[in-house]
């Protein structure tokens, strides 16, 4: 998941000239920002620099804290935890993972007609700093609940448009564009790397609130360093793209309200609440792409070529999910048995639960170049997206069933579990970054936005699912639990596989 953000940057509108007479100015420091000549960061527009730290310090806050998340909730009161039952606190876990995603969508609409994609950044990352200071300082339930939305709709904001940013600093020309993704990727996985490993100290040395905070400080400084530069980024990042008309304000805003009111209702009645909180995300991601593949099938607008491509993306759609719902068990299940199944010594001293998770954004790292390189090197000879995609669902796949040697061993060796992340880090990265391409080389040209929502829900729905599935697994069920799930998804792989030609053939000409 750390290879790649579902958010795709969009070309740059012209520039708008001040309403004091300073169209000139603005013009001039955009395509200076534009001159690869000019001030740079390792040859690329200097204010990358910029948005490489607050995603670099975002996403140590965001994983630095999911990685000690679900200890929190079922660690006993007398170790500071809360004393939920582990099989919901692994649930509120996949669910809290969907939210983001779905919440995505969301902040893409803010970012598009409220507030613009620059705004919208900064108020998505106050909100996330926010809910880390609550979950370090506001004990118990309350602070979990709060910490969670704050998160969970700033992650969701943030998503939407931190990759619009980068985008915003290059020409649709720029040969640099693809290069300074890498850059920008990257500080992705190096805050996914250094977050479990620092704030899983912290909780281990100084308790659970610590390791909060120290996600708390992490987005501060982030959060910090943004405000400080924000001058430099592009003047066309503050456009709001489509200003939702201000007649409309008070339809959306009860619109809002209500659906506030509904979920508080449900809330108290009982009918949502913890145990079934994932089953419940997981409805809500499929209920939301039926409605979306409904509307594009049945548009007047989609084209026949485009209306074939949309139904190419069917099993992508759920090959996706598949894949993700068990990629991000690494939150869930895996978490469960670090703590409970691994052998975690090292020379006398115990490893912090939550360092199992840096496994993955480090072979991210290492081996996300490699990848980049065999794709190039084979060119039009690499294997076609559908192929890639069921080369990554059985990867994954097989990393589940490479628990089943370790399930008469008492004492797992941490080695086995690396292993394990590097089978299924092969697996994202032959999924994941092609996935994001692929879903906005398929969308229809009237529902950009739409396919990308398909993509961000199939994440959404993968990652509910992790949280769901969760509720069958313990320690008598082990060996079952990870050999059905593994096979399952092998086959799925195997399915998309068979169906490869018949997917690349609707998909019209897109490789």
């Amino acid at each position: 998941m750390k290879s790649s953000d579902p958010s795709e940057p969009t070309a740059p509108v012209p520039d708008l000239p001040s309403g004091d007479g300073g169209g000139a100015t603005v013009g001039t420091r955009d395509a200076d920002l534009h001159n690869p000549s000019g001030r740079t960061f390792l040859g690329q527009p200097r204010p990358l620099a910029n948005l490489f730290s607050v995603e670099m310090w975002e996403r140590f806050s965001f994983y630095g804290m999911q990685g000690i998340l679900a200890i929190y909730m079922y660690f006993e009161t007398t170790r500071g935890g809360l004393g939920i039952d582990p099989t919901v606190a692994a649930g509120i876990v996949g669910a809290y993972g969907g939210s983001v995603y779905i919440f995505s969508i969301f902040g893409a609409l803010v970012s598009d007609r409220l507030l613009g994609p620059e705004r919208t950044l900064l108020a998505s990352a106050v909100m996330i700093m926010l809910g880390h200071i609550a979950l370090a300082l506001v004990p118990g339930v309350p602070g979990l609940v709060a910490g969670l939305l704050l998160v969970g709709v700033g992650s969701g904001g943030l998503k939407s448009t931190a990759a619009t940013l980068v985008g915003a600093l290059y020409d649709v020309k720029d040969t640099r564009r693809d290069a300074g993704f890498s850059i920008y990727y990257m500080g992705i996985n190096i805050g996914g790397l250094l977050g479990p490993l620092i704030t899983g100290l912290g909780q281990k040395e100084w308790g659970f609130h610590l390791g909060f905070g120290l996600a708390a400080i992490g987005m501060a400084i982030g959060l910090v360093q943004y405000v400080l530069t924000r001058k430099n980024l592009p003047t066309t990042v503050h456009n709001v793209p489509d200003p939702l008309p201000r007649a409309q304000y008070p339809l959306w805003a009860g619109i809002a309200l209500a659906a506030v009111l509904v979920i508080l209702v449900l809330v108290l009645t009982g009918v949502v609440g913890p145990g079934n909180l994932a089953d419940i995300m997981v409805g809500l991601s499929v209920i939301g792409a039926v409605v979306i593949f409904a509307m594009l099938l049945t548009s007047k607008k989609v084209s026949a070529d485009e209306r074939s491509r949309v139904l190419a993306f069917i099993p992508l759609f759920i090959g996706t999910a598949a894949f993700f719902a068990l990629f991000q068990q690494q939150f869930t299940v895996i978490t469960l048995y670090s703590d409970t199944r691994l052998n975690r010594d090292l020379f006398g001293w115990e490893m912090p639960i939550p360092w199992v998770q840096s496994f993955n954004p480090f072979f991210i790292i290492v081996l996300a170049p490699l990848f980049a390189a065999l794709w190039t090197a084979l060119g039009t000879r690499q294997p076609t997206t559908p192929k890639k995609f069921a080369l990554g669902i059985m990867l994954m796949g097989s990393a589940f069933l490479l628990f089943l040697p370790m399930v008469p061993v008492a004492s797992v060796p941490v080695l086995w579990i690396a292993g394990i992340m590097l089978v299924a880090t092969l697996g994202e990265l032959s999924l994941s970054p092609v996935g994001l391409s692929l879903a906005t080389k398929l969308a229809p040209a009237a529902f950009p936005v739409m396919m990308m929502a398909l993509y961000n829900l199939a994440i959404a729905l993968g990652t509910s699912l992790s949280g769901a599935l969760a509720g069958f697994y313990s320690a008598e069920t082990e060996g079952s639990y990870f050999g059905i799930l593994g096979a399952v998804t092998i086959v799925i792989g195997l399915i998309m596989l068979a169906i490869a030609k018949p997917v690349e053939k609707g998909m019209r000409g897109i490789r």
